[in-house]
């Protein structure tokens, strides 16, 4: 009896799951980036990944998108083992992810760069760009997850950082993502533009079905937007937790602690 509870409990947390990396390790020669980094990411939730630059953040972000493969460790895709061998497979599982530099092409429209490289086209043996289609979709995205823009036909270069950062959320919405990764979606915001994206996050979790895994660096903001946070340092997992149940405090002085112990080392 006590075999089939403990069976049913390990598969009703995978159920839970939509994605969980278990002892990963990445060294680039003699470098070793990560160091059996274990995380779980939840349907419908948000997680926020803390640490300084050097912690092995961003290596993690690769490896979750499928640009780098871990050199031991495994990763579970809704409770299924996978390895993940490219970006456009990541992708097929429903996993994007939208880096600093927010990859839009500043002279095309914002309808364009929603579907850049994915173009609606008309059928037939000349694939003639569906504008009308795109320009609809876009605009009804737009709407169904709060983002105003004065029209879609608007080139990209003409907004701000935060629509922008928005737009680019947008795209990824677009393909159907299940997994959501943001590198630093709040990177170099004032308040209001902070504020924009902080909303339009807190939007699509209330969804239900999108689950969203943040790089961050500014403590407080994050404990406002995740349900959890992981601390991450010298390519470890040192610290995770409910956001309820930490505090601005607490992060600091484990940073605090590993720091003096470096020095002392």
């Amino acid at each position: 009896m006590r075999e089939l509870s403990e069976a049913g409990q390990t598969s009703s947390q995978e159920q839970q799951e939509a994605l969980r990396g278990q002892d990963l390790v990445k060294r680039f020669g003699a470098v070793t980036a990560l160091e059996g980094v274990s995380l779980t990411l939840r349907r419908g939730e948000i997680l926020g990944i803390l640490g300084d630059n050097g912690a092995g953040k961003s290596t993690l972000m690769k490896i979750l998108t499928g640009y780098h493969q871990q050199n031991s460790g495994t990763l579970y895709i809704d409770g299924q083992q996978i390895l993940l061998r490219s970006v456009d497979h990541a992708r097929s599982l429903g996993i994007e992810c939208v880096y600093q530099d927010l990859a839009l092409a500043n002279s095309l429209s914002i309808y364009h760069n929603m579907f850049l490289n994915r173009e609606i086209v008309y059928p037939g043996p000349i694939r003639l760009l569906n504008n009308r289609a795109m320009r609809a979709r876009a605009a009804e995205l737009l709407e169904e997850i709060g983002v105003q823009v004065p029209s879609v036909d608007l080139p990209v270069e003409q907004l701000s950082g935060g629509q922008r950062q928005a737009i680019a959320v947008a795209r990824a919405i677009n393909s159907n993502a299940r997994i959501l990764l943001l590198d630093e979606p709040l990177a170099a915001m004032g308040a209001r533009e902070a504020g924009l994206i902080i909303d339009l996050i807190l939007r699509l979790k209330e969804k239900g079905n999108l689950s969203i895994a943040m790089i961050m660096h500014n403590y407080a903001q994050t404990l406002d937007i995740a349900d959890r946070v992981i601390l991450m340092q010298r390519g470890r997992v040192t610290y995770q937790q409910d956001t309820a149940n930490t505090s601005v405090t607490e992060l600091m002085e484990i940073v605090r602690r590993e720091y003096r112990a470096m020095r002392s080392a």
